[in-house]
């Protein structure tokens, strides 16, 4: 699979976002081609390059739930209110993420991508922010699918 740090349309798409949005972090996420795994494939406003060594499993951390439901999610006082336990978590932990908002990214369909953006505060993403990540993720699916699901 080619870098997704190599591909200049993606990092100005999600460099875009994190300026427009106002957010810290921006990270992209995507099921790897063979099996369920899932593993952060680009960062914008990341503290350093942990991210890169981040293997979740399907079902499991940000990612995993949200390729496996197919849902979005905002977190906005972690690591308050959150579903199991806190090394569920990863990029949270990682990156020293307090809120975060995430949405899939669909091929054919089918959820094998996320795009997350995060606050190392306490913040609860507007409508507007919202609406921005998910016109985001759109116009990502559109790049992914002519750079790599091709």
């Amino acid at each position: 699979m080619t870098e997704l740090r190599e591909l200049p349309a993606i990092i100005e798409v999600c460099e875009k976002l994190k300026t427009a949005a106002a957010c810290e972090f921006v990270g992209l996420a995507l099921q790897n081609e063979t099996g369920p795994d899932v593993r952060w494939h680009y960062a914008s406003g990341n503290l350093n390059d942990k991210y890169k060594r981040i293997t979740v499993r399907f079902g499991k951390g940000i990612a995993g739930k949200i390729i496996s439901s197919g849902s979005k999610m905002m977190i906005s006082d972690f690591p308050n209110q959150i579903f199991g336990k806190v090394t569920d978590y990863p990029i949270m932990l990682a990156e020293k993420l307090i809120s975060s908002y995430a949405v899939p990214l669909f091929f054919n369909y089918v959820p094998k991508g996320v795009l997350l953006v995060g606050n190392r505060e306490s913040h609860v993403f507007s409508e507007e922010v919202q609406q921005m990540v998910d016109d985001s993720a759109l116009v990502l699916e559109q790049l992914l699918k002519e750079q790599i699901f091709r």
